[in-house]
């Protein structure tokens, strides 16, 4: 792929998620089976209204979802599967390293490790100021 860059309008155009569900802002690489993008993570995420509003926690699932869409738009962005959809089919080997809270900058990588017909499976991780805050191995099915 030629672009290395993706801002929040094409990631739109990728993935049909909308606020307050879009969980990537900005793809900073892009390459045929792996990506890297960020999720600027702010007080006014509808979540931190109930999850612990005196001690704001993005919810560890969040995060991975903040993954999967990242990998999606990968996925999503090659010509052959413009107006398909990617679904969840796994989640394994889930581990939360750190605290995610408003004021943090996500940085998603992940890299398709395996694909076989319609099926892929992606090693994903999320990183805070170059920490480890969640990783995991993801399993998608590409759909009409």
């Amino acid at each position: 792929m030629a672009e290395t860059r993706i801002d929040v309008t094409k990631i739109m155009e990728a993935l049909p998620h909308r606020y307050p569900f879009l969980l990537v802002d900005r793809v900073i690489d892009i390459a045929d089976d792996e990506i890297t993008a960020i999720k600027n993570v702010t007080i006014n995420e509808e979540f931190f209204q109930g999850h612990f509003p005196q001690y704001p926690v993005m919810p560890g699932v969040l995060i991975m979802e903040a993954l999967a869409q990242a990998a999606g738009v990968l996925e999503l962005s090659k010509p052959e599967n413009k107006g398909k959809l990617v679904f969840y089919a796994g989640m394994d080997n889930v581990k939360y390293k750190k605290q995610v809270t408003p004021g943090d900058q996500l940085v998603l990588h992940a890299k398709f490790i395996k694909r076989r017909g319609p099926i892929a499976v992606v090693e994903a991780e999320a990183t805070v100021d170059g920490k480890l805050a969640a990783k995991g191995t993801l399993t998608f099915a590409l759909g009409a």
